[in-house]
């Protein structure tokens, strides 16, 4: 009979950002008590599953929410830097509200094409790099379950690319909130769902920085 293998895609938590910065892979951006207690929240959620192996990208909100999860299954996290946050040229400055990027006429330049996009990685290499990890975890994790932690914009460009969608989008419209996770169900090698749940959805608040 043909395994089947699960990889959970985890968004980390809430982030302390009073500043509302885009922080992108700018280091120093913790958790804020509330993504904590969502951190625990899905450690509880998925104590009973059936995962055997813990990744999370290297940045510290990320390991911070990857920890109580991993103690919760017996398991070391590994870290690896293919799920981490796409780079972008914003990162450090304010994204919305009246002195937002989308103001200021020298960050035009940026916004030239979308598609790619001009601001930041490209959508193909976040797919391949995405990809990767999700298949070495398959094979890690095969006939049991995986889970990764990483960010809003990796997760959801890697669903788009598996559900065969185009990588460009209107960031507003991610299905992918804060602690959410994106579950890739494979048969042997095959992918034959993508599931999406958020096991900490009562915790959710405004989130004025997509993509973080």
């Amino acid at each position: 009979m043909t395994e089947n293998t699960v990889v959970h895609l985890l968004r980390h938590g809430e982030v302390h950002n009073p500043d509302g910065v885009l922080y992108g892979r700018l280091p120093g951006y913790h958790l804020s008590e509330n993504g904590r207690l969502m951190a625990e929240t899905v450690a509880k959620a998925v104590a009973g599953r059936d995962i055997v192996t813990v990744w999370s990208s290297p940045m510290e909100r990320a390991q911070e929410t990857a920890a109580p999860v991993a103690e919760a299954l017996g398991v070391e996290v590994t870290l690896d830097e293919r799920l981490i946050e796409a780079s972008n040229v914003f990162e450090g400055l304010r994204v919305a509200g009246g002195n937002g990027v989308f103001r200021d006429v020298r960050a035009y330049r940026h916004f030239v094409n979308p598609f790619r996009p001009s601001w930041g990685e490209p959508y193909s290499e976040v797919v391949l790099r995405m990809k990767a990890a999700i298949d070495d975890a398959r094979e890690e994790a095969r006939g049991h379950e995986a889970l990764l932690v990483s960010h809003q914009l990796p997760i959801w460009i890697i669903r788009l690319a598996a559900e065969r969608r185009r990588l460009w989008h209107d960031p507003r419209r991610r299905q992918c909130s804060l602690a959410s996770l994106t579950s890739f169900t494979f048969e042997g090698d095959r992918l034959t769902s993508i599931g999406y749940s958020e096991p900490a959805g009562a915790l959710l608040r405004d989130n004025p920085v997509p993509g973080a």
